[in-house]
C-alpha cells in the first residue's frame, strides 16, 4: 500500500503541488507539551525548493506554535492528501527551520514565491523543511470534497498592516513570542520586510 519515496520529483512532486491545502504537525521535546497540527492553504504560499527540500511562507496568526517547536527541536511533518482525483497521503518528515526576515537567505527564498502576495498576509518567516523521509500511503477513507477558492479574510484583515503596525498586533499576543508551553517563539520586534529586486 506505502511506499518511500528518495525523492520529491515527478508524480509525487505534481501531486504535492496540485493539493490546495495541507497540514503541518509539530511538538516540543517535553512528553507533556502542546502538540500543535496546523493546516496551510493560500494559494502560491507552498515550494518545492529541489528534490529534498520544500518550504511555505509563514503568515500572521494567533500563535507561533510551529515555530517554537522548530526553534526548540526542528522535528516537522508536513502532509497532503487527495480530496479528490484517485486517494493519496503523502507525508514529509523531516527538520525544519524558521528563516526570519533578518535572514541574509530570506530575499532569495521569498524569490521563489512568485504566486502570491506575501505583504498582504503579514508574512513572518519561511519555514524550510528538510525531507528526512518521504512515503505515502492509500487514502481510501479520505471523503471527496469539492476546493471552491481561497478565502480571501486572511489578506483582507492582515494587507492593512505595516511592519510596525503588525509587531504591535503581535506583542499583544499571548502566543506569539513564547509558544504554549514557554518556548521562544517569534522574534520580535519583527525586522522590515525585505524587498526582492
Amino acid at each position: 500500500m506505502g511506499k518511500t519515496y528518495e525523492r520529491i520529483d515527478g508524480r509525487l512532486r505534481e501531486f504535492i503541488e496540485a493539493q490546495p491545502i495541507f497540514f503541518t504537525a509539530t511538538a516540543p521535546l517535553a512528553g507533556d507539551g502542546t502538540v500543535n497540527l496546523s493546516p496551510k492553504g493560500v494559494t502560491g504560499s507552498f515550494a518545492v525548493l529541489d528534490e529534498h527540500t520544500v518550504a511555505y511562507l509563514d503568515f500572521a496568526g494567533s500563535h507561533s506554535e510551529t515555530v517554537a517547536h522548530l526553534r526548540e527541536n526542528g522535528r516537522i511533518t508536513l502532509m497532503w492528501c487527495a480530496f479528490q482525483g484517485p486517494p493519496n497521503i503523502v507525508r514529509v518528515h523531516g527538520r525544519g527551520e524558521p528563516v526570519f526576515r533578518d535572514d541574509p537567505r530570506f530575499p532569495e527564498l521569498l524569490a521563489r514565491f512568485d504566486g502570491v502576495d506575501p505583504e498582504r498576509h503579514g508574512l513572518r518567516a519561511i519555514i524550510v523543511v528538510t525531507a528526512e523521509l518521504v512515503r505515502d500511503s492509500c487514502g481510501y477513507a479520505v471523503p471527496f470534497m469539492a476546493y471552491e477558492q481561497d478565502r480571501d479574510l486572511h489578506a483582507r484583515r492582515f494587507a492593512r498592516e505595516d511592519d510596525d503596525s503588525l509587531s504591535r498586533y503581535f506583542e499583544k499576543k499571548e502566543h506569539i513570542a513564547s509558544s504554549i508551553d514557554g518556548l521562544p517563539g517569534l522574534p520580535l520586534p519583527l525586522p522590515p520586510t525585505p524587498h526582492i529586486a
